[in-house]
């Protein structure tokens, strides 16, 4: 097998791996460009020396411009939080297209009212502004890596939903060269520090035109019983006639998982919540789901997303070259992004990512907090880094480089595959939530953790990263290559770290059987179909004498 070599759960017509589903990812991801970009930006935007003296935050205490920088990110990711854990009511009765909508233009609206905040009206609007853009970014993270996992077929359903980690990196890093360029290459007023605010209508703008043209999520309108619909879309997108056997096969896993659930669970907004109270096997996938992103956020990842400047002058890097290093740190991150999901997420596995993203950057971490510990470049500033240093930042890129692919992404692919189609919703809220609100742990106190422990911080995310991978050893099963209407039985397979192969063999051998009575099926019918019988009359006496 070659590296881009897929591995298919049945055979599948090469019509399925079409422009049309890849499309209609591109347009969703849209969404994280929104996210990846408010994420980045802000960090850096806010120590622009011209935002700081138009809100007089120049003139403050460390204290109070650390608070100020605080309460500026986290009422975003607090937004968030409380926009994913409302998406589930959403997605339940409007559908994945429209919350797509509604993500975009409540996001529009809270970038719109940041554009509003001046040195005469103060940070106020900005706030509200913030809080806005959170909601509509909750609600996007949530639904994405859902839309994204129902359309996509088995074998690129990493690919796909990967599509959304792809996107956040791409906004990221163009979040951290803006930053750069208009410090660089503009005065130092106004114009300078509301440019990068202004760009975040880009993405939500594209998103909510995009939402306009893209097709329902056929498992959606199933679950609706607008089956006529459902079919329409499923057939379009798979570029397939309904009578293809592909689709028949596809549909008729649809119809299994949802007869299970009428019959198990129910239909309904509340059946879900009345069900999980009985089912210990699914909160424990919850549980695995939501502690994924404790790990990921444990990482350190998103402490350097939104304090990068704080990081790498930790580190030793000089103000005037912040920036730069900064805007070096989201190309590495993208790049390994499309690394990841060309190459790695469906080839290499999710599982095998995990663990080794997370020995290797537990070493990397370890690496770095040694040489602060020893050197204390904040107490011994230079005018240039001294090899001790540069092997720092090299191991924070090479840092980068394999967390980006491993930990950054693969959580948002596992928990969008964790759950059978009856939980899906209302699981995917419950972890998205969760990795909000470990962002916004993160997000508020880090600035207090670099002034309290120092080195500390490192050693303290390496910690948690070699912790991460006794967790990924033991708890987390291989998802790649089972359909979304299997799931639940990878659980049933022990032990973990061959639960994926064994399921694979037995779908197979179901799938071989399948095929089998579906062609038996076509040859009775075939060969019983008789023509009418002749006339019966009595013989002629000449014929009797023969």
């Amino acid at each position: 097998m070659g590296i881009l070599t897929l591995a298919e759960d049945r055979p599948t017509p090469k019509s399925v791996y079409n422009w049309r589903v890849y499309t209609l990812a591109a347009i969703a991801s849209c969404g994280s460009n929104m996210i990846g970009y408010t994420s980045a930006f802000i960090g850096t935007t806010i120590t622009l020396p011209s935002f700081q003296k138009e809100f007089g935050i120049d003139t403050m205490s460390k204290s109070q411009q650390d608070l100020i920088s605080e309460n500026i990110v986290s009422l975003f990711i607090a937004g968030a939080f409380f926009g994913a854990l409302g998406t589930y009511a959403m997605g339940h009765f409007i559908g994945r297209k429209m919350c797509l909508a509604v993500a975009a233009a409540i996001f529009f609206l809270g970038a719109g009212l940041q554009l509003g905040a001046n040195s005469a009206r103060g940070l106020g609007i900005l706030y509200a502004g913030r809080v806005l853009s959170g909601l509509g970014t909750g609600v996007a993270s949530n639904i994405i890596p859902i839309y994204l996992s129902e359309l996509a077929p088995p074998a690129i359903r990493g690919r796909l939903v990967g599509l959304y980690e792809l996107g956040w990196q791409i906004g990221g890093m163009l979040g951290f060269w803006i930053n750069y360029g208009v410090e660089q290459h503009l005065p130092s007023d106004h114009e300078q520090w509301i440019i990068p605010f202004a760009i975040q209508l880009i993405p939500s703008g594209l998103l909510f035109i995009g939402a306009l043209w893209i097709k329902e999520s056929p498992r959606w309108l199933f679950l609706k019983d607008r089956r006529r619909k459902a079919m329409e879309n499923l057939c379009w997108i798979r570029q397939l006639d309904a009578d293809d056997i592909y689709i028949t096969e596809e549909v008729n896993a649809i119809d299994q998982a949802l007869e299970y659930q009428k019959s198990s669970i129910g239909i309904g907004f509340w059946k879900p919540f009345q069900a999980l109270a009985t089912r210990r096997n699914v909160m424990y996938r919850l549980m695995l789901g939501c502690m994924l992103f404790f790990w990921q956020n444990g990482s350190g990842i998103n402490a350097i997303n939104y304090y990068s400047p704080t990081i790498f002058k930790s580190i030793g890097v000089d103000s005037d070259t912040v920036n730069l290093m900064t805007g070096i740190f989201g190309v590495v991150k993208a790049v390994m992004t499309f690394v990841w999901l060309l190459f790695l997420v469906d080839q290499v596995g999710r599982r095998n990512l995990l663990l080794g993203g997370a020995v290797t950057g537990s070493i990397c971490m370890w690496i770095i907090g040694a040489y602060i510990c020893v050197v204390k470049p904040e107490d011994n500033p230079s005018t240039s880094l001294n090899g001790g240093g540069i092997a720092a930042i090299f191991f924070f890129y090479l840092w980068t480089a394999v967390y980006t692919p491993t930990w950054n992404g693969t959580p948002w692919v596992i928990n969008s595959e964790f759950f059978d189609p009856n939980f899906r919703s209302l699981a995917q809220a419950a972890t998205t939530s969760s990795n909000w609100l470990f962002n916004f742990l993160i997000s508020r106190f880090t600035e207090q953790m670099f002034e309290a422990m120092g080195y500390g911080v490192y050693m303290f995310f390496a910690s948690l990263s070699f912790l991460a991978f006794f967790f990924a050893f033991f708890l987390i099963p291989e998802t790649s290559g089972i359909p979304l209407e299997k799931v639940d039985r990878l659980f049933e397979c022990k032990p973990v770290w061959r639960a994926n192969k064994m399921l694979k063999e037995k779908l197979k051998e179901e799938d071989e059987q399948f095929r089998y009575e579906v062609k038996e099926h076509a040859y009775h019918e075939e060969n019983t179909t008789v023509a009418a019988p002749a006339p019966v009359h009595a013989p002629h006496d000449e014929e009797m004498q023969r």
